[in-house]
């Protein structure tokens, strides 16, 4: 069966992190239509874990999430400054360290995730650091009022339980780790 095409496209709107465009579209029928769409940049999303005495642990960063007016606990994640393309490692490694001020020895590649297929190009690269060492954060201005804290499994897992954490992409790549094994 053949798939939508573009058969034009105009840019609505562009900032720093993302372009809001709308196709003109042809659907596999021949009718005609529209449809929006959200561009953004790969994005990389951490899991730091860590294995020490008290067991295993798990840090995240809680920020207010302007959208949707509410503080939300989640993975280190992000994309590159004026929606540059880096290397997925690379760019987790960088997010890591700006949020959390951590360096991972190791950045195991857990998979792929697509944030809104339905309205937006956007992907994310979902990494599992291991061998973390502390060090100073270094939060991008945006970023000013974020908190971050180690976790146990039982402490995440019962957060995503109670609605503490809620963000699709925290939720699915812990299943990308869990389902990994690791």
């Amino acid at each position: 069966m053949d798939s939508i095409r573009s058969v034009g496209t105009r840019e609505i709107y562009r900032n720093p992190w993302l372009t809001i465009r709308e196709d003109d579209i042809r659907r596999p029928d021949g009718t005609a239509g529209v449809y929006a769409v959200v561009d953004k940049p790969t994005y990389a999303l951490v899991i730091p874990r860590d294995r020490g005495p008290g067991g295993e642990r798990f840090h995240l960063v809680e920020q207010f999430r302007y959208p949707i007016g509410l503080r939300r606990w989640e993975f280190p994640q992000g994309t590159a400054p004026d929606r540059a393309e880096v290397d997925a490692a690379e760019l987790a490694a960088r997010e890591l360290r700006e949020e959390t001020g951590l360096v991972a020895s190791e950045m195991i590649a857990l998979g792929l995730l697509d944030v809104a297929p339905g309205m937006s190009s956007q992907r994310g690269q979902v990494f599992l650091a291991t061998g973390v060492t502390e060090g100073p954060h270094e939060r991008e201005h945006e970023e000013q009022d974020m908190r971050s804290a180690w976790f146990s499994r039982g402490e995440v897992e019962q957060m995503m339980r109670d609605g503490v954490i809620t963000d699709a992409q925290t939720l699915a790549a812990w299943t990308l780790m869990l389902l990994s094994g690791r």
